[in-house]
């Protein structure tokens, strides 16, 4: 047992690429980009495990290849790892625009492909051999978008853009009161747009606000509501107007 035990450890420590290590370090890769793609899942984020484990394993078998093909073809027991394994780092660029969402002025996604991006290199990490660097570079991950998430929500760091649509039964000629809503509830008001429908009577208020991106808006919008003869409310994330 003892021996087997050796022989599988010398084998997947092995400078050279083998069936052992291969497999190995494939499922390895496997397994570390299923715990990202899970906490990615977790957030509602279209890339999941699915994605994760298979860009983890195909960094992974990038890295093998660039080993393996002069280590049989040339002669050279170390191969070359830089060879096939540095075209990843561009190509995964790809994936990760795929996965960012633009939306008039404002950009989503973008922790998701820096995810995206960090698994293909912890794939390669694996592929080369360097099992507990890649085991850590996972667990840093984790505290990066777990525990940092915990402590910006605490402390209420970090802003975002939102855009208050407001309908109101008659011509608003002053927004004073809406500002002063918005003040009194911690939102910045940085622009709005003002409609007016003489033919129904009612003028259309678009409002874009920056909030804490973990502040609760609702008691905001029930302030808003109590302005004037208001018809309609809509918070949104973009200007839809």
């Amino acid at each position: 047992m003892i021996a087997i035990l050796t022989y599988f450890f010398d084998s997947i420590n092995s400078l050279e690429v083998n069936f052992a290590n291969s497999i190995f370090r494939l499922v390895l890769s496997m397994a570390l980009g299923m715990v990202v793609g899970a906490e990615r899942k977790r957030k509602g984020q279209t890339a999941g495990i699915r994605t994760f484990a298979l860009i983890s394993m195909g960094s992974c078998l990038a890295m093998l290849l660039s080993i393996y093909v002069p280590q049989v073809y040339m002669g050279l027991k170390n191969g070359d790892p830089g060879r096939i394994a540095a075209q990843v780092i561009t190509g995964i660029g790809f994936l990760g625009g795929g996965a960012m969402i633009h939306m008039r002025g404002a950009v989503r996604g973008l922790t998701t492909a820096a995810g995206i991006w960090m698994t293909a290199i912890i794939g390669m990490t694996v592929g080369i051999g360097m099992y507990f660097i890649s085991i850590g570079a996972t667990a840093l991950i984790l505290l990066t978008l777990v525990s940092f998430e915990q402590y910006e929500k605490h402390r209420k760091l970090g802003q975002v853009s939102k855009v208050v649509s407001v309908t109101v039964g008659g011509i608003i000629s002053d927004i004073a009161p809406y500002k002063k809503a918005f003040s009194e509830n911690g939102v910045h008001l940085s622009t709005y747009n003002v409609e007016y429908d003489y033919e129904h009577d009612r003028t259309e208020l678009n409002f874009v606000v920056l909030a804490h991106a973990y502040i609760d808006l609702m008691p905001m919008l029930s302030e808003v509501g109590k302005l004037g003869h208001t018809k309609r409310i809509v918070l949104s994330n973009q200007l839809d107007i």
